[in-house]
């Protein structure tokens, strides 16, 4: 009531602070799920990937995923044409343990890709430009 008096607009809860816009526009949630079932899996996967404490070293997850292993992938997925665009995502994931690469804040600032994932067992984060939104800037 009190916007609708100030700003003249009919807003509703899920547009002044609901997760759609916490997790697009203001960045403070990192992520969106579906119901708790998925919010309960969601979370024990990202706490996979991080120590138990600020004095322990992050988890080690050993692999049958060689850590020599070709991702043929990288021959063709960034375009030689710098004018073309490419989704950073297609970069990470062949890269790192079982191609599994755990983005973070997907729907927040999309011209950065950040996320967790494993190399040779061990968990890594990951920052970078995303090319596929606004060549990345």
């Amino acid at each position: 009531a009190v916007l609708k008096t100030v700003t003249s607009e009919k807003v509703s809860m899920e547009e002044l602070g609901g997760s759609e816009t916490h997790s697009k526009i203001s960045g403070g949630a990192s992520l969106t799920c579906h119901d708790d079932i998925d919010a309960l899996i969601t979370t024990r996967r990202l706490f996979d990937f991080l120590p138990l404490s600020n004095k322990d070293k992050p988890p080690r997850r050993y692999t049958n995923d060689p850590r020599d292993r070709k991702a043929g992938v990288l021959d063709y997925v960034v375009p030689e044409k710098a004018n073309i665009s490419y989704r950073m995502q297609g970069v990470i994931t062949p890269v790192v343990d079982d191609c599994d690469f755990f983005e973070i804040h997907p729907n927040f600032a999309k011209n950065i890709v950040v996320g967790f994932g494993r190399l040779d067992g061990r968990s890594v984060g990951i920052v970078g430009n995303q090319p596929a939104y606004i060549a990345g800037c």
